[in-house]
């Protein structure tokens, strides 16, 4: 079945900054993102969390406009503003109808680049990020993998939380702020990309207008690798009712040449209601509602994880089981018929994700920070098809050796004891 060919162009501008856009004609409207290439691993210790405050701290005011008038005038045109941190990127997006391009562009240059910082905002502003802090340290869901990441990446500052810790958000002040901001938005660390309906050419001159003036300038970002700890994590949590479990091993970057082979062992393992481990330890076993698997790759290291919410007497029973799945995907070959059943999930999920201009508007960005060329989707499509059922045998022997098998449980464990031997696989 032919794609269609996605009409994509890309521009650097002289300062560094460059834009990219995707024309998708048969669609009203178009989302716009300005994306940092630097998220909360690019931290030091002690300001951890301070990528996330000046996500918020920007849609506080500017030069030009109070809050209210931001949140007014986006409303007015009945636009979508949002913005989240990352691990390895900030990203500031809005999505309009096409005619209103000019103004959201507007509007969104002028969040990133003219920000006030009120001292009297930021005050304010560390109590809310202390409540958001209180409200995830509230989901056990969140929590479990959370705990399982700082452990996983150890003293690395990808192993930290994006928030913050209230330790280290109580610290920051207008100073510390400002020295952050100045130091992330440099042009050369900023991509503008843009999809639907809207032109190259006309873009890319709107871009210039509000951002040429920036001055050149490297920023050295780009932490070192982390090294990887698997370790066996028994957390107590009196006041909740299930153990959470999370179970992953070392996995390939972002950009390996294996990733394909990746994206399918993890749809496999449990991408979803028919995989193995939604079959068999909630739909045979019946023991938890909520079972998954996770690929979570960055620039230069991965994690694949489990996660599951059961009870103390099932919480061994879950992780033997996981690690059974584990030792069979290295000892048995995947039957041709499961193979082509979770490559084509795959590819639905893949095609149905790139119908929106905002998942186009990121799909670019990403490709543009993680990759030298752009891959349409009959590529990756291709680069599924290709994978064997040899190749995530020999994937899984990589990926789920016993010494790598990291866990982390939380809950009320009532003397839950996991050993290395448990984690056989």
């Amino acid at each position: 079945m032919a794609q269609e060919v996605r009409n994509i162009r890309r521009q650097k501008l002289a300062n560094g900054l460059t834009v990219i856009t995707e024309q998708m004609q048969h669609i009203r409207s178009a989302s716009i993102g300005v994306w940092l290439q630097t998220g909360s691993r690019d931290e030091d210790p002690e300001w951890n969390g301070i990528s996330h405050f000046i996500e918020h701290m920007v849609f506080k005011g500017t030069k030009h406009r109070t809050a209210e008038e931001i949140a007014r005038q986006v409303d007015s045109f009945g636009g979508n503003m949002d913005a989240f941190t990352a691990k390895e990127c900030i990203c500031f997006n809005v999505k309009v109808l096409d005619e209103h391009v000019p103004v959201a562009l507007d509007i969104l240059s002028d969040l990133v680049l003219n920000p006030v910082f009120d001292a009297a905002d930021i005050a304010r502003e560390r109590g809310v990020i202390m409540e958001e802090i209180k409200m995830d340290e509230d989901n056990p869901d969140y929590l479990v993998h959370e705990i399982f990441t700082q452990n996983f990446w150890k003293d690395h500052p990808l192993g930290k939380p994006i928030l913050g810790t209230k330790e280290t958000v109580k610290r920051f002040e207008r100073d510390a702020v400002l020295d952050a901001y100045a130091h992330r938005f440099a042009p050369g660390n900023i991509i503008v990309s843009a999809a639907g309906n809207l032109d190259h050419d006309r873009f890319v001159q709107l871009v210039r207008g509000h951002f040429e003036h920036m001055k050149p300038m490297t920023n050295g970002f780009h932490s070192s690798a982390p090294k990887i700890s698997s370790r066996i994590i028994l957390r107590n949590k009196k006041a909740l009712e299930q153990v959470q479990l999370c179970i992953g091993v070392p996995a390939h970057p972002i950009a390996h040449e294996k990733r394909h082979a990746g994206y399918v062992l993890n749809t496999l393992l449990g991408g979803g209601m028919s995989s193995r481990l939604f079959q068999n330890i909630r739909e045979r076993q019946g023991l938890a509602y909520s079972i998954y698997s996770d690929l979570n790759p960055y620039r230069d290291t991965g994690c694949l994880a489990v996660y599951a919410g059961t009870s103390l007497a099932s919480a061994s029973k879950v992780v033997q089981s996981v690690v059974s799945e584990f030792r069979k995907l290295k000892t048995e070959s995947v039957p041709e018929e499961e193979l082509r059943r979770s490559k084509a999930q795959l590819k639905g999920s893949l095609m149905l994700s790139l119908e929106s201009s905002t998942s186009r508007m990121s799909n670019l960005a990403r490709q543009e920070m993680y990759f030298d060329r752009f891959y349409d989707l009959d590529e990756l499509i291709e680069r599924i098809e290709a994978v064997t059922a040899e190749d995530l045998t020999s994937l899984a022997s990589e990926f789920f050796k016993p010494e790598s098998v990291a866990v982390t449980a939380l809950g009320n464990l009532n003397g839950l004891k996991l050993t290395r031997d448990q984690l056989a696989c």
